[in-house]
């Protein structure tokens, strides 16, 4: 998570999504290449890590599993604004160099008061349900499909809350 978003208010959508997974974690920065947690994940002979983040080169999840080897897999989210989140990527060879994953999606993101800046842009929060979906699919995860409809009600709620001040 970028310092900016940890700074707000502790109802991002990156505060969301790590109170709704059980096993997620936040650390925060800019550049993690030093960071002893990270690398410790990322060289983990049992872990198969990947970065969510669009690349010509990304494996697209609608057709294609993440995983196919008997590790466990690592997914680093990357919640910060899209500048931002590139300044991440340049900071941290460490995360930039591992494979990129993507989807392709055709709804538009429910954050109804925050400009984004494509329409193929989600909140972090968003984006994790699409790729929980899509893990799902690929029978990488055996997640309850009545708790991925549920997955976006705080967002929601948030951003109901949010129009209601304006």
């Amino acid at each position: 998570m970028h310092p900016k978003e940890f700074r707000k208010t502790k109802n991002g959508t990156g505060h969301f999504t790590n109170l709704s997974l059980k096993h997620c974690e936040i650390h925060v920065g800019v550049d993690f290449s030093s960071h002893d947690k990270i690398n410790q994940i990322i060289n983990e002979n049992s872990n198969n890590c990947f970065v969510l983040y669009p690349h010509k080169n990304s494996i697209d999840l609608n057709e294609n599993p993440i995983s196919k080897v008997d590790k466990n897999t690592v997914l680093f989210l990357i919640d910060a604004t899209w500048p931002c989140s590139r300044a991440i990527l340049t900071a941290s060879p460490n995360i930039d160099a591992l494979q990129k994953v993507s989807f392709t999606h055709t709804e538009m993101s429910g954050f109804a008061f925050k400009q984004q800046p494509k329409e193929y842009c989600l909140s972090t929060m968003e984006s994790t349900l699409y790729v929980l979906k899509l893990l799902n699919k690929h029978k990488e995860e055996q997640l309850d499909n009545k708790k991925l409809d549920n997955f976006l009600l705080p967002f929601r709620k948030m951003v109901e809350y949010q129009l209601s001040c304006h």
